[in-house]
């Protein structure tokens, strides 16, 4: 008896170790948010509600008007059942590009339009994320921030599939909104460009069409219906940029705010929306800290 207990309770403990294994049921989805972001939980992936969204306007993204118009147009087609694009924005760090995909939420939500926030690594679930939204009233964006992939790395053919649809149609609820400081996505070689030509010697790991394989890392871009290109600002751009963020917080552009911009700028080697609006929050905070000191 004794015996038959101690592998009774042996079978229960390995039991509860497979149940350990064993992915959870994933929570149902909240469908009253707005945005989500695709995350992985027990060997699991589900739509996890991002409850503070960045609260960003489209007024509020400047020297970027030819790009913002032509997403804007994109979007509203989309959001009126009319046919859209993926697209891809490309270009300098900092100039607006991932800010003005959070805007368009800001701007639409109130019409149907969703974001789904997927890292690169997470793209394999993207025929998964797509089905479980198909059948949605909502319209999405897929947002991948920051797009790019290694050489060795095949997780973009789960992206291309989306981007271009399987033996299933694509979902008409469903658009990818990609950024990329990287305009082809993939890395190029000076080896992508050599001739078919080789060496006398037979070389059997030698590609016969090298051709292919440059054709293949361009390919995925190209899948992007629109393209849109940014640029770096030049200075008299960062300023009024600084210029418009200070007066969110009140403070008036004066020769002392200028000069530190300047400042601010070269320590950072850069000049960029993004650099103005550090600028903006570090200039506004030490003007608080010693308005508060004084106080005191």
């Amino acid at each position: 008896m004794e015996k038959l207990t101690h592998l009774i309770d042996r079978a229960e403990g390995l039991i509860r170790q497979l149940e350990n294994l064993l992915p959870a049921n994933a929570p149902d989805v909240d469908w009253q948010a707005s945005a989500w972001r695709w995350v992985k939980q027990s060997n699991q992936g589900r739509l996890q509600v991002i409850t503070h969204p960045h609260h960003i306007a489209l007024a509020d993204i400047h020297f970027v008007d030819a790009q913002k118009a032509q997403i804007v147009r994109n979007t509203q087609q989309f959001l009126q059942g009319f046919t859209a694009n993926n697209v891809l924005l490309t270009g300098a760090r900092g100039t607006g590009k991932s800010s003005l995909i959070k805007a368009l939420l800001n701007a639409y939500a109130a019409e149907g339009l969703r974001l789904i926030e997927v890292e690169k690594h997470d793209l394999v679930h993207l025929p998964e994320i797509v089905e479980l939204i198909r059948n949605r009233p909502e319209k999405f964006i897929i947002f991948c921030d920051d797009l790019t992939f290694e050489a060795n790395d095949e997780s973009y053919k789960a992206l291309k599939v989306v981007l271009d649809g399987s033996v299933a149609s694509t979902s008409d609820n469903v658009l990818v909104y990609a950024t990329s400081n990287r305009k082809n996505l993939m890395p190029e070689f000076m080896a992508d460009n050599l001739a078919t030509k080789h060496d006398v010697k037979f070389n059997g790991d030698a590609e016969i069409r090298p051709s292919d394989t440059i054709e293949e890392k361009t390919a995925l871009a190209e899948r992007f219906g629109l393209w849109l290109s940014f640029y770096a600002f030049d200075q008299d751009e960062y300023l009024a940029i600084c210029e418009n963020w200070l007066k969110t917080y009140g403070l008036a552009f004066d020769e002392a705010a200028h000069q530190a911009a300047l400042e601010f700028s070269h320590t950072r080697g850069a000049r960029s929306g993004r650099v103005a609006y550090q600028f903006a929050r570090d200039y506004a905070g030490a003007k608080q800290l010693a308005m508060s000191a004084l106080r005191q």
